[in-house]
């Protein structure tokens, strides 16, 4: 399935990526890579995660303290955000998703 970051999700990506190089050099890599395997997991089997209250599916880091909330709309996957999962719960549950 084609896999779509929202604008702001997209950010956000970005945004933690440098915040954790920040941290320390190569931590930014570490989390974008787990990002892209978060990613690669969603694409193979989206209906692995059980679709929650709101039409969304959440799919979470194993490692950094993320998810990545998403939609299924026909054959595309639409991620939401790239959400910390202990920094304002739910705050981009309002983003319009196609």
């Amino acid at each position: 399935m084609i896999v779509e970051f929202l604008d702001e999700a997209r950010q956000e990506l970005i945004e933690a990526t440098l915040w954790y190089e920040d941290k320390e050099p190569g931590l930014g890599k570490r989390f974008r890579a787990e990002i892209a395997f978060v990613v690669d997991r969603i694409s193979e089997e989206p209906f692995l995660w059980h679709e929650r209250d709101g039409g969304y599916r959440r799919a979470n880091c194993p490692i950094f303290p993320y998810y990545l909330p998403f939609f299924i709309r026909g054959e595309k996957i639409i991620l939401a955000a790239v959400a910390h999962a202990h920094r304002k719960p739910g705050y981009w549950q309002s983003r319009p998703t196609p």
